[in-house]
């Protein structure tokens, strides 16, 4: 009998400095999970880090960008089955930063794809199903801070 696999993993919905998303548009290359899919900046958990340390390690190498720990704001978890790898199980935590300077960035994995916070419905089909997870969980946050007003 095959272990399931258990991945640890962090992710960033990354907001720019004029409020819009900055989400991966994954390589479509064999072996990666999702190949050609749209995705966050992120990635898997090493070590006795933390979920905060390893997103602000993550999203520093695929950004080329240093965003202090405090810049990230808690979003959500997903814990159980693996949403991105059938058969397994995950942990995983997701972040929001804003303001980030996107002619700043360079891009290491993948490539950058920029999309208005409202427009992100029109490529939720291509959506990776982790980053679909992080993007229903800030839009529902988004929709309550505006009802709370």
């Amino acid at each position: 009998m095959t272990a399931l696999r258990h991945r640890e993993i962090t992710g960033a919905i990354i907001i720019d400095t004029l409020g819009r998303l900055l989400l991966q548009q994954r390589d479509n290359i064999a072996g990666i999970v999702h190949p050609g899919k749209v995705g966050l900046f992120g990635g898997h958990r090493e070590g006795d880090e933390t979920y905060l340390e390893c997103v602000v390690r993550e999203v520093h190498e695929e950004l080329s960008f240093q965003i202090p720990a405090e810049r990230f704001e808690y979003l959500a978890r997903w814990e159980g089955p693996d949403l991105d790898v059938d058969g397994g199980t995950i942990r995983a935590d997701f972040f929001i930063t804003r303001d980030v300077p996107a002619d700043a960035l360079f891009i290491t994995e993948g490539a950058l794809l920029t999309i208005e916070v409202q427009d992100v419905l029109t490529i939720e089909h291509n959506l990776a199903p982790s980053a679909r997870f992080a993007i229903a969980a800030f839009n529902q946050r988004e929709l309550s801070k505006r009802k709370v007003k």
